[in-house]
C-alpha cells in the first residue's frame, strides 16, 4: 500500500503494472478464457474478467454444511457413498519408477538441482506411468527414451507444456531422462532458483517460459507452439487450476483445428491436489454432476469434505482407507440427543480414520468427472494412485492419451 498522493507516482514505475500491461498485449492472453460457466447453458465468458466475489471460500463451504439437519447431513454422506460406489470403482495403485529415471532416483544429478526423494519418486511415477500408458516410450537400442510420434506425416519430438509449473523440476527431470526438443513452462509466479539455467544449457532443447494464469491462456495463439503435437504435464495442479488445464487444452481444440491451425494434444499427466479449492464455476464436467444427483451446494460441501482426507496418519499405508464403513448410529444418536451444535458436534467426533475415508471419497468422485469429461472429448484415460500415500497423501494422478489418428 501507499499513501493517496503517491500513488500516481508509483504507478508509472511499479512492476506488477508493467508486467500486466506487457502481458495484456501478448497475443496468447485472453482474459477469463478458461474459466468456464456458472451455468453450462450459459454462453461462455469469454474476455469477462472474473471477481474475486465469485469465489466460495473455505469458511463459507463449512458454514453451510454446519447449517444442515443432522437428517440433511446423514442424507449428503448417503449419496456420497452412493455415487462413490458407483463411479470409483477402477482407481489402481500405479507406482512406476522407470529404468530412464535411474540418475535421478540415485541422487548422481547435479547438486546444484534441489533434491528431495520425496518430490524425486513422485516425479519419477509420474513419467512411468506416461511410459506404460504409451504416451513416453523406452527405445533399448538407442538405451535413451524419446516420445512417441503417433501421426504418420508427423516430425520431430512433441512438445512438453508444464502447467504450473513453478520452479521447473518435473520438466528438469523430464528432460535429463527423456528426448525432448521444446518446452513450455506456465507458472503464474516468479519462482527463485529455476530449472530454467539448467535446461537452457541443453543445446537440443528450446525452452520458453509463459508467465500467466491458466485461466487466461489462449494455448492455440502461442505462436511457437502452433503446428506442434504436445503432451501437457503438471505436479500437484491446486485445485481449479486442474480444470482450468484441461480446458485450456482441449476446450478450443475443434475450432483450432478448424482454422488450420494444427496444435494439438497427443497426451497428458495431471497430478490433482487441493480438491478443497475446487469451485462450481471452474469444474470442468458439471454436467455429469448433475445427472448423478450432484447439486451445486453439494458439490461445495463435497469440496470441503477433501480436506478430511489429510486427517488420518500418512506414516502408514492407507490404500485401504475406503474399506471403513462410516458409521449412521453415532449421527442418529445425536439426532436423539437434541445436540445443539448438530453437525458441527458430528463432524468434530468422528474419528480421523474415518473423515479419511470421507475425504477421499470426495477428492475421487471430483477427479472421475475430469476423467469423464476426457472421455467424452474422445481420449483414452486412467486415474490411478501413483505413490503410496505415505509418500503423499495426494497421489492421484490423471493420466490421458489420444488413439487412433492423431
Amino acid at each position: 500500500s501507499v499513501l493517496q498522493e503517491n500513488l500516481g507516482s508509483h504507478l508509472r514505475r511499479c512492476p506488477l503494472v508493467k508486467q500486466v500491461q506487457s502481458l495484456s498485449t501478448q497475443p496468447f492472453y485472453q482474459k477469463g478464457v478458461n474459466a468456464g460457466k456458472e451455468d453450462e447453458q450459459e454462453e461462455p465468458e469469454t474476455g469477462i474478467p472474473t471477481s474475486g466475489f465469485d469465489i466460495v471460500t473455505s469458511e463459507m463451504k463449512r458454514n453451510d454444511v454446519y447449517s444442515l439437519n443432522i437428517s440433511e447431513f446423514f442424507e449428503m454422506i448417503g449419496k456420497i457413498e452412493s455415487v462413490h460406489a458407483q463411479i470409483c470403482n477402477d482407481i489402481k495403485d500405479s507406482y512406476k519408477i522407470p529404468e530412464a529415471c535411474g540418475v535421478w532416483i540415485k541422487g548422481e544429478v547435479d547438486r546444484n538441482v534441489p533434491f528431495q526423494e520425496k518430490h524425486v519418486a513422485q516425479q519419477a511415477s509420474m513419467l512411468g506411468n506416461l511410459e506404460e500408458f504409451g504416451v513416453l516410450e523406452r527405445i533399448d537400442d538407442k538405451e535413451k527414451c524419446e516420445l512417441v510420434e503417433r501421426a504418420e506425416n508427423s516430425n520431430g519430438v512433441p512438445a512438453v507444456v508444464e502447467f504450473g509449473a513453478g520452479r521447473g523440476y518435473l520438466t528438469q527431470m523430464l528432460a535429463d531422462c527423456y528426448g525432448i526438443r521444446r518446452v513450455f513452462l506456465v507458472e503464474r509466479k516468479a519462482y527463485k532458483l529455476k530449472a530454467d539455467r539448467s535446461l537452457r544449457q541443453k543445446e537440443s532443447l528450446i525452452l520458453e517460459r509463459l508467465r500467466i494464469d491458466i485461466e487466461d491462456l489462449n494455448l492455440n495463439a502461442v505462436e511457437s507452439l502452433q503446428r506442434l503435437p504436445y503432451i501437457a504435464i503438471g505436479k500437484h495442479l491446486c485445485g481449479p487450476a486442474t480444470d482450468l488445464t484441461l480446458r485450456c487444452c482441449l476446450a478450443n481444440e475443434r475450432s483450432a483445428e478448424q482454422c488450420g491451425v494444427n496444435c494439438y494434444l497427443r497426451g497428458l499427466a495431471i497430478a490433482t491436489c487441493c480438491h478443497h479449492l475446487c469451485q462450481w464455476k471452474h469444474y470442468i464436467n458439471k454436467k455429469y454432476l448433475t445427472s448423478l444427483g450432484i447439486s451445486k451446494e453439494e458439490f461445495h460441501a463435497i469440496t470441503w469434505f477433501t480436506s478430511w482426507a489429510v486427517d488420518a496418519d500418512h506414516g502408514s499405508d492407507l490404500s485401504d482407507v475406503i474399506d471403513f464403513k462410516l458409521r449412521p448410529e453415532s449421527i442418529e444418536r445425536e439426532e436423539c440427543n437434541g445436540n445443539a451444535n448438530g453437525v458441527e458436534a458430528i463432524a468434530k467426533n468422528m474419528k480421523a480414520i474415518e473423515r479419511a475415508k470421507l475425504g477421499f471419497m470426495c477428492k475421487q468422485i471430483i477427479d472421475m468427472g475430469r476423467l469423464m469429461w476426457l472421455k467424452e472429448h474422445g481420449l483414452q484415460t486412467q486415474l490411478v494412485k501413483y505413490v503410496p500415500s505415505s509418500i503423499s497423501p495426494e497421489n492421484h494422478l490423471l493420466i490421458a492419451r489420444h488413439v487412433g489418428g492423431r
